[in-house]
């Protein structure tokens, strides 16, 4: 049987962002097609009784510093550590700031598939010390990875623009689900045309411009935040200042309950959707198999996973955004035509069987491995 280790995300079952949302998917799948899998994690980060645990999954939980620059850097450097003991056939790597530790992989002869991640040294919330090492991280990566993995098209021009290396397109996926009802504590959203943001509190996701669109927005319709920094700050404050002050604006911060959260972008009248920097953006795909009409910040990103929908392309300028959101709101026929175009995008191109079995066959490639094809896609 081979053995695949996965490095680089908090663990798994886990549910801190997209990269463990893709190994909750990816790890069983694996599994299914013959790979001993084990994923590495953090301490405290794994949701042990979670009912969807594959126990064919194994966990390893290394030690690192917790701190915003160097938590990736030593955790990975511990899990790389244990990877060089144990000698998999192949290593799925997730975050170019990884790439520090490839020239061990490569001496030891061990395979490594990376998927690069989108552009974090472009990113507003890092301090210079943090873009520095993403970029030197993503040059190492470009030295020394055996396979690359881009989550969109224009995350792949860049690399062999900017990096000259090559590599495979392999987005994020989604769930198709039935209705869902609204958590009780949202049942009185029921029926009404509501405005939603679903993002970290960064500024790269265009929430300071959202929480000004929103005081507009709240003048003549219910609107739902969902997110918050993590460690609390300046947007945190806004966003409760805003609640209390507007009887219609309702800030919920971090939502752990997946079943809230997908009810809410199914039943949302306009989600908004403000994330600039990366490819495939993890909460766009989901939002769109739940059928949320789409207002999106312009970028090249947005626009790839879109394509012809016919989502609202906004600048990110909260008088541009509130009125895009507060059009959509008032006209139930566009919302309509909005939800089955982007349940059926969200079907064609960013599905989770089609995800998985790329991954595998990329990881059978570079360990040598006979492909074993998927049940779901044979």
């Amino acid at each position: 049987m081979p053995e695949v280790a996965i490095i680089g995300t908090r663990g798994y079952p886990s549910y801190y962002g997209g990269f463990e949302t893709a190994v909750r998917q990816l790890a069983p799948s694996l599994a299914d097609a013959g790979w001993d899998v084990t994923v590495y994690g953090r301490p405290g980060q794994e949701r042990s009784d979670d009912p969807d645990l594959d126990p064919r999954v194994a966990r390893r939980t290394t030690r690192g510093l917790e701190t915003r620059s160097l938590s990736t850097l030593t955790y990975g450097l511990t899990a790389t550590l244990d990877v060089l003991r144990r000698r998999p056939d192949a290593v799925l790597v997730m975050n170019c700031a990884n790439g520090y530790w490839l020239p061990l992989l490569r001496l030891a002869g061990i395979p490594a598939v990376v998927n690069v991640d989108g552009l974090e040294w472009e990113r507003a919330k890092w301090g210079r010390l943090a873009r520095t090492v993403f970029w030197w991280g993503a040059r190492m990566t470009a030295r020394w990875g055996t396979e690359l993995v881009f989550d969109a098209e224009a995350i792949g021009r860049y690399w062999r623009r900017e990096l000259g290396r090559d590599g495979a397109v392999i987005p994020y996926g989604g769930t198709e689900l039935g209705p869902l009802p609204l958590h009780d504590d949202d049942a009185d959203l029921h029926g009404v045309p509501f405005a939603l943001l679903v993002a970290r509190f960064v500024p790269e996701n265009t929430v300071p411009e959202f929480l000004a669109a929103a005081r507009r927005i709240g003048e003549r319709h219910p609107v739902v935040i969902v997110g918050s920094t993590g460690y609390g700050g300046d947007l945190d404050e806004q966003a409760r200042a805003l609640a209390d002050e507007h009887p219609r604006v309702r800030w919920l911060g971090h939502v752990s309950d997946d079943a809230r959260l997908l009810a809410l972008w199914q039943h949302a009248g306009a989600y908004f959707h403000g994330h600039s920097v990366g490819g495939t953006n993890p909460a766009l795909v989901q939002a769109m198999h739940c059928g949320a009409p789409v207002v999106a910040r312009d970028t090249v990103y947005n626009r790839e996973v879109l394509a012809d929908t016919g989502a609202r392309l906004v600048q990110p300028e909260p008088a541009a955004i509130a009125d895009a959101v507060t059009d959509l709101l008032e006209d139930p026929a566009a919302q309509r035509a909005l939800r089955t175009a982007v349940r059926a995008r969200a079907a064609s191109a960013y599905d989770w069987p089609s995800v998985c079995a790329a991954y595998e066959r990329l990881l059978a490639e570079v360990s040598g491995h006979r492909v074993r094809e998927f049940a779901a896609v044979s």
